[in-house]
């Protein structure tokens, strides 16, 4: 993938759609965010939260918080999807992915505000996630999860995953999926500005 500008994050955020058909926005986290985004862990119930870190956190810690607010740090990227809910922009989801150059796997862990849930939300961010994986030039992508986290296997399993026991945990169930899709059938701007790039490198060989 083209090396990313982090001084114009916004050419990466994407418009997604919910199950009712309302507009929920993805972008990259900006440390202005930083207390939105605690604010929005503290929110989640103590379950959501507990299968989200994998074992029990009120709150992230303080270089946590500074790592998931700061784009590429220790090669790790925070998106939140967002919605207008009362005239504000409002957290109502995110995830953290990073991509394994060496193995060519694209790894990532999300989370839905409760009350966001079985809107379709946790659908259509994975789909997204698919294709920033395929703009990185990912081969698969996969996430681990307690084996009692009921909605994120159930979400794992509609969108196609396989599963397999995580190899250093026996609580953890792992979700994989090979990326067989050509990129441009699952859009995001990701992929656009990827593929744009590849079409200039391409050019400037043949001349």
């Amino acid at each position: 993938m083209t090396a990313l500008r982090f001084d114009n994050l916004k050419q990466y955020s994407d418009v997604l759609r919910s199950r009712q058909g309302d507009p929920v926005t993805v972008r990259f986290v900006e440390p202005r965010d930083a207390e939105e985004l605690q604010n929005y862990f503290r929110s989640l119930s103590q379950r959501s939260r507990y299968n989200r870190f994998l074992g029990a956190m009120s709150e992230l810690p303080k270089i946590v918080l500074d790592r998931f607010t700061h784009v590429g740090i220790e090669d790790g990227f925070t998106v939140v999807a967002t919605m207008r809910v009362d005239g504000f922009e409002t957290i109502v989801g995110e995830a953290r992915y990073a991509f394994h150059a060496d193995s060519g796997s694209f790894e990532f862990g999300l989370s839905i505000d409760d009350r966001w849930q079985g809107h379709g939300i946790g659908a259509a961010l994975l789909r997204n996630l698919e294709c920033r994986a395929a703009a990185f030039g990912a081969a698969r992508l996969f996430g681990d999860t307690l084996r009692s986290n009921d909605a994120m296997i159930s979400l794992a399993r509609k969108s196609d995953f396989t599963f397999a026991s995580n190899p250093d945990d026996w609580k953890l169930v792992r979700f994989e999926k090979s990326i067989a899709l050509a990129p441009q059938d699952i859009p995001c701007a990701s992929w656009r500005i990827a593929a744009a790039s590849r079409e200039l490198q391409a050019a400037a060989l043949v001349n």
